[in-house]
């Protein structure tokens, strides 16, 4: 790969981590350096990723509820190929990685909305599902989340700089900065990457599964405390730093040691809806599904009002020097790193869509609904943009927004007395509420690359139209994705593809139309966040994620961030290195890289899964061919009580000791 020359840079400067302001950090690349950047080689490399990484996520969502982010392994994969080339630029090795990942946040809106027509299909046949729509509403919903993202770059990713961390986007500026650079530096990092791949292919459910990942120990009254000991979720953990990992944990800790075990005790043996059985039999899981998801949906709702009010301010004045620029030329009189796609091809583009949605008849929405895609689009891209900062993609309660979008909206069909029981209230209601998600999952993902950018020196606006190219080739693929899995396997069957996240849409779609609709969970979590804002002054909106997401996903990110936490104690006023840096600094870059390593390879191998998950079941149509090389940890569960959860959790431990290691190490170059 083609490298910057500048002898003195290592890496990353030390700014890359520390609040500073965004105009006087200084990029890898920069902004007088001219570097191929968008090429039509990465341009079709950036394509056929897009394309990979889309179907296998929208096969592995719908068998299993989640996605795996694709920045880092799009990353990962556009600085191998590069370096196998023996040619490209670190900028283009960058468009590459944001043209592909594009892919995985598509699907993720796709899968988590959109099935939820073939759910609904399979009890009434009036409702037809055709891949031209499921296609056009992808691409509106991704140009949508690019679109909006575009006037809130220069706050949420320049003027934020160091107060939101962006993990994964940090992460992928590591990986293409090590691979640019080579040396110890890269070896760290390709360490971690291999040690986080190994570990992910060794305990995955879907992978070997030699152990139990999850390990989990019941407490009584069915309260629960756990952990996935995942490298990806230790990493995140590790470089959002010990604040928010607190935070996130304390709101999956009251979700699982407090709330569970009141709604158990409230509900006695009754049933109480959504869930069908009583109380008495759910386990803590099932009551977490049924109940503290929509207490969590509520909560991460009122959060996002209020992040949203907060950043009002930035906002309009983000507008006001893009509409200041209107007419003055492109980016003129800014540096390259700075220059932004223009605000009135924006807002034009912004116009025409709602337009077209409006006009199209396969997206049966109306103006109303049209209007409320424009709006509900533009706050949750605000609001996700800004989650994703402080945990990342992969974490990003996407579906909880969504949640919050169709509450909204079929409140808004019921009140305006547009609810006449027809099938086609659900599907505009749906269709509004998969667009507003799709525009949410893709404005992370473009949140994570514009912040790689940042770093590393990329130009936006070039960026910005590679993120519109990802999203309408993956776009162009996901319906007959949809519709080729669903006539395979059955989308939102058990013994298929269950569906999970869109199963849930129809429900709360279902419930506020039919006035089912558990509200007084959902008001239990808006009371929670305003409690968590108001009262207690914390951050409401990360609190909020942790009690919308499982503990198990938030415990292992806690580890992290008290890993990061004692990396600082330990260095804190340690002096300078024999280069003029800060220790705390240089150890605090090593771990950042090594735990950047780990995310890659376990997000790389998690991706690289599900794709094999699919090839496997398309050339055998076998349903089952896919889960034999699955050995299962049933050897290790009877050795002595508890043995594979123990296991687990010692190579977790190990885990944590590599990384610790990686930070503390001083024989690199």
């Amino acid at each position: 790969m083609a490298t910057v020359d500048a002898p003195a840079r290592r890496g990353l400067p030390p700014e890359a981590y520390e609040v500073v302001p965004g105009d006087e950090y200084q990029p890898y690349v920069s902004p007088e350096t001219d570097l191929p950047e968008f090429t039509a080689k990465a341009v079709a490399i950036g394509v056929v990723l897009a394309v990979v990484f889309g179907a296998a996520n929208a096969y592995l969502g719908l068998r299993v509820g989640l996605t795996v982010s694709a920045s880092i392994p799009a990353a990962v994969m556009a600085v191998a190929i590069f370096r196998a080339l023996r040619q490209g630029s670190i900028l283009e090795a960058n468009m590459v990685q944001t043209i592909g990942s594009a892919g995985e946040s598509v699907a993720a809106g796709v899968i988590f909305t959109l099935p939820a027509l073939f759910v609904w299909q399979r009890t009434d046949p009036a409702i037809v599902v055709d891949l031209v729509q499921i296609s056009v509403i992808a691409a509106f919903g991704g140009l949508l989340g690019v679109l909006f993202m575009i006037p809130l770059r220069s706050y949420l990713i320049s003027r934020e700089h160091g107060k939101l961390p962006y993990p994964e986007g940090t992460a992928c500026a590591e990986v293409q900065v090590a691979g640019d650079l080579g040396g110890g530096k890269a070896r760290l990092l390709f360490s971690g990457l291999g040690v986080g791949a190994l570990y992910q292919a060794l305990a995955n459910g879907r992978g070997l599964s030699l152990w139990n990942e999850s390990p989990a120990v019941p407490l009584p009254k069915k309260a629960e405390i756990g952990g996935d000991f995942t490298p990806e979720l230790l990493g995140v953990g590790f470089i959002i730093g010990p604040k928010i990992a607190a935070i996130m944990f304390g709101g999956s800790a009251l979700a699982w040691l407090i709330l569970i075990p009141a709604i158990n005790l409230w509900g006695g043996g009754n049933v109480v809806y959504p869930a069908t059985d009583p109380m008495a039999d759910l386990a803590s899981a099932d009551i977490w599904n049924n109940y503290i998801r929509y207490v969590g949906a509520g909560a991460v709702g009122f959060a996002g009002i209020v992040t949203l009010l907060k950043s009002l301010p930035t906002i309009v004045e983000s507008f006001k020097l893009g509409l200041g620029q209107v007419g003055q030329g492109e980016g003129a009189g800014l540096p390259r790193t700075q220059q932004d796609l223009p605000l009135r091809l924006v807002m034009g583009l912004a116009g025409l869509m709602a337009l077209a949605l409006w006009l199209w008849p396969g997206v049966p929405v109306g103006l109303l609904g049209a209007v409320l895609i424009v709006v509900f689009s533009f706050f949750f891209v605000t609001v996700s943009s800004r989650i994703v900062g402080l945990i990342g993609s992969s974490s990003n309660p996407v579906s909880g927004m969504t949640i919050a979008a169709l509450i909204l909206t079929s409140l808004i069909w019921v009140a305006l007395g547009l609810d006449d029981g027809s099938v086609g209230a659900k599907v505009a209601v749906l269709a509004v509420g998969a667009v507003v998600c799709i525009s949410a999952a893709v404005a992370g993902d473009t949140s994570q690359d514009l912040k790689t950018g940042f770093l590393i020196g990329a130009t936006p606006r070039r960026m910005q139209i590679g993120e519109m190219i990802g999203v309408l080739a993956s776009a162009s693929v996901m319906g007959g994705v949809l519709v080729v899995l669903n006539e395979s396997y059955g989308i939102g069957t058990v013994d298929g593809l269950p569906a999970p996240q869109a199963t849930l849409m129809s429900l709360v779609i279902d419930g506020v139309l039919n006035a089912s609709l558990p509200w007084g969970f959902v008001l239990v979590g808006v009371v929670i966040a305003a409690i968590v804002e108001f009262v207690f002054k914390l951050p409401s909106l990360a609190f909020a994620v942790g009690v919308y997401l499982p503990v198990s996903l938030m415990t292992p990110i806690f580890v992290g961030g008290l890993m990061r936490l004692a990396l600082t104690r330990r260095y804190e006023g340690a002096g300078d290195t024999e280069d003029g840096v800060s220790l705390l600094a240089e150890r605090r870059e090593q771990g950042v890289l090594y735990a950047s390593g780990l995310i890659a390879g376990a997000a790389f191998v998690g991706v690289m899964i599900g794709g094999a998950i699919y090839t496997v079941t398309q050339m055998t149509g076998d349903t089952e061919a896919a889960t034999r090389w699955v050995v299962g940890h049933d050897w290790s569960d009877n050795l002595f009580p508890y043995s594979s959860s123990l296991m687990g959790t010692a190579a977790f431990a190990f885990l944590c000791w590599l990384l610790w290691r990686a930070a503390n190490r001083e024989d690199l170059a």
